[in-house]
């Protein structure tokens, strides 16, 4: 998941505090711009743009500096950040991995219908702990006034979940924008993981659309395979949000497809640039910004892309799980100082 389901204000929090014990565990390795693979090739004019999104966001005393200048640079991108950062190689004994992460969007009605009668709810006002089956099979929340809307699949709605924000796309073509609205509590279940554990495919096999096509076929085996993942995601209408921007992350911005990564802030500060370099079938280097988070995003290798929005851009971030490299660019004194003394 990475997905959307983190809280602006642990991403600000995490941003302004000291080095976390992390960061104190792992090994910091400072390099050059000339160590980044491909840096001279990227375009730092969107990277750039991107990051002066959130900039302001960035309340502290190391960053505001930076954030002033940029938005009265008058220079190149490129040459903004080979002035004010430094790029800084955090890991902590584990590989690099990156996988991606998009926006769904899935058909379904302001009202409920024959067609549409899968109910989408917004949080309770007081904490619930009700499993996924009692939420959806036994109707525990029923008659509270908490639907947003009705979609026609389960499956859908669960991988909406999983991504923590999407569309719902209206008969008239109109559309809802939600974004993560709190959860009940249950700890996460792969339905992957568990069709794996059963026999029934092997790791290499599994996808969205094979586990969606398997519920499909199997509607009652399915159903009890949805209840499997116990957590259930509640969701917030976004009204304001213009159809062409992004889903907002965890820094309660807009984020941008190909250029917002959702990152471990534990060891990489929300708003702070990241050089990425991905391997696998498709790879690239690319100047991004951490962002967001995600519940199973953990670790200073480890990164969620944010792929698009759409079934094309879910099925893209679907085939990423690859090996690579990322590396944080932090302003020049923040940099130094987390290089411990000889």
């Amino acid at each position: 998941m990475g997905k959307l389901i983190g809280l602006a204000l642990a991403g600000l929090i995490g941003l302004a505090s000291p080095a976390s014990a992390a960061l104190d565990e792992a090994e910091i390795t400072l390099l050059s711009f000339e160590d980044l693979e491909g840096w001279q090739d990227d375009d730092h004019a969107a990277a750039f743009d991107t990051f002066l999104h959130t900039c302001e966001l960035l309340n502290d005393p190391q960053w505001d500096p930076v954030c002033a200048i940029g938005f009265d640079f008058t220079g190149t991108p490129r040459s903004f950040f080979e002035l004010f950062f430094r790029p800084v190689l955090i890991e902590d004994g584990q590989d690099g991995l990156f996988t991606a992460y998009y926006e769904p969007e899935i058909n379904g009605s302001e009202r409920r219908t024959s067609r549409y009668d899968v109910p989408v709810y917004r949080r309770p006002d007081t904490p619930v702990s009700y499993t996924r089956k009692q939420i959806e099979q036994d109707g525990v929340l029923e008659g509270r006034g908490l639907e947003i809307a009705w979609v026609e699949d389960p499956v859908e709605l669960q991988f909406l979940q999983i991504q923590g924000s999407g569309r719902i796309i209206l008969p008239d073509g109109s559309s809802i924008r939600l974004g993560f609205g709190g959860s009940n509590g249950h700890r996460y279940s792969s339905l992957g993981d568990e069709l794996v554990r059963r026999g029934i495919y092997t790791i290499h096999q599994v996808s969205a659309s094979v586990i969606k096509n398997w519920v499909r076929r199997n509607p009652v085996a399915g159903r009890e395979l949805l209840n499997h993942n116990r957590s259930y995601v509640f969701f917030t209408e976004l009204e304001h949000l213009p159809p062409a921007s992004g889903p907002v992350g965890a820094m309660s911005r807009t984020i941008s497809a190909g250029r917002t990564l959702a990152v471990d802030p534990a060891y990489t500060p929300l708003g702070a640039p990241v050089w990425l370099e991905k391997a696998g079938a498709e790879p690239f280097s690319r100047l991004m910004v951490a962002q967001d988070t995600g519940s199973r995003i953990k670790g200073a290798q480890r990164a969620d892309i944010f792929w698009g929005t759409g079934d094309d851009a879910g099925r893209e971030a679907g085939r990423i799980k690859d090996p690579g490299r990322m590396v944080v660019l932090l302003p020049i004194q923040r940099a130094y100082a987390l290089v411990p003394e000889d």
